[in-house]
């Protein structure tokens, strides 16, 4: 952990060698199952961000220790794992206090990071926009404030010697200031971005607006690429698209303005969805909501519960939603047998795609974006949404259009 005082910033970077340790805790509201949920996919974070997970401890209580959220036991066994198999760093899968922070590393010598930590460390790799630059710093540096005592006593510790014996607290009141100053400085900035952006949104006309929702990792920016042509980043990892990215689509001379955004995903830090309102804005104004659901993850109905809870704190989940069911061929490949007839087979996917047919109320469309498997029938039944609402809102424009009357 890295500490430039002069411009106040943090680097959380974790390198590739790095290999970290992750820790979760089994609690009276959250079931181990649950726990091996999250530090599997806290295993897939770390990765993103860089290092290479080669241990997994988890602990049961009742309430997590206050003073070092798995008890000095516990602790005590991180340390001989650190020890024998020369971990660099200790990630652990909730938010833990300043003071957890601090004891922890006390104890273990290492650097200590939480969820939290990771996830804006991934933010920060993926951020390319001022836009988005200016959320991960104001984030960041929120996160940063309460926890600048530990750090200096952090630096202090690793450093030692000749004129790193203690930085006193004036140094430590006098960084908080400094803190204090960059988090209004960034406020200011996020205003006039706020105000560009709404500008931006403004002329844009009377257009059916589009908007790719859902849990990170499932597939949005493929279907972006594949309806707008346009080169949004896709990759297989988490947050590979942070920015929110809006194209011109025309299908069947039916155009639309289509919006690709940030995934939503377990556990995000409060702070950060408050630094990433303005990125959801898009979310918010659209006429249509593309609920992309990676269905061949095994937590999948988990991570729908997630999006859906978020769309409902952002008062969105009356808009239109289709829920697009991608990797089909992923599916198949992992829960279908190899070996069944092709009856059997068709059989069950029917069976399920009805069950889901059902829950949606008949929104709902199966895809694979990577194969191209019902991407037709997807914009389709795209396009029969949009131009009703075209028909809602500008019926003008529609029958200029299409040749539709009033």
């Amino acid at each position: 952990m890295t500490f430039k005082r002069e411009e106040f910033q943090v680097d959380f970077a974790l390198n590739k060698k790095e290999k970290a340790l992750l820790i979760g805790i089994v609690t009276l509201n959250q079931s181990e199952k649950q726990m091996k949920e999250y530090l599997d996919e806290l295993s897939f974070l770390t990765t993103t961000a860089g290092a290479e997970p080669v241990s997994i401890v988890y602990q049961k209580l009742d309430h997590p220790d206050t003073r070092t959220y798995i008890g000095s036991g516990k602790l005590q066994e991180v340390k001989k794992i650190i020890e024998a198999k020369d971990i660099d760093v200790v990630i652990f899968d909730d938010e833990i206090s300043p003071s957890q922070q601090n004891n922890v590393e006390k104890e273990l010598k290492i650097k200590v990071l939480d969820r939290s930590m990771l996830i804006l460390d991934i933010f920060a790799q993926r951020a390319k926009t001022m836009q988005a630059k200016t959320q991960v710093a104001l984030a960041q540096t929120q996160y940063l404030l309460p926890r600048l005592k530990g750090m200096w006593t952090h630096l202090d510790r690793i450093k030692g010697g000749v004129g790193m014996r203690g930085t006193g607290e004036k140094e430590i009141e006098t960084d908080r200031r400094i803190a204090k100053d960059k988090i209004s400085k960034l406020k200011n900035k996020f205003k006039e971005i706020d105000q560009q952006n709404l500008t931006q949104r403004k002329s844009r006309g009377e257009m059916v607006r589009v908007s790719l929702v859902g849990y990170t990792n499932v597939g949005k920016s493929t279907i972006m690429n594949l309806l707008s042509k346009a080169d949004v980043f896709a990759e297989n990892k988490l947050f590979a698209t942070l920015d929110t990215t809006v194209r011109k689509v025309v299908i069947n001379n039916t155009p639309f303005l289509l919006s690709d955004t940030v995934g939503f995903i377990r556990k995000l830090p409060h702070h950060l969805v408050e630094s990433f309102k303005s990125t959801l804005d898009e979310v918010i104004e659209s006429d249509v909501l593309l609920h992309v659901v990676d269905i061949s993850h095994a937590q999948f109905e988990d991570q729908m519960n997630v999006v859906n809870k978020t769309l409902s704190d952002m008062k969105c989940q009356d808009k239109p939603i289709i829920v697009v069911f991608n990797k089909m061929d992923l599916y198949e490949e992992q829960y279908l047998d190899e070996y069944l007839l092709k009856k059997e087979r068709t059989e069950l996917i029917n069976e399920m795609k009805n069950t889901w047919i059902a829950k949606t109320n008949d929104n709902c469309i199966f895809i694979s974006a990577t194969k191209g498997l019902k991407l037709d029938d997807f914009r389709e039944t795209l396009i029969q949404k949009i131009k009703k609402l075209y028909l809602e809102k500008y019926p003008f424009k529609a029958k200029m259009v299409w040749g539709y009357e009033d």
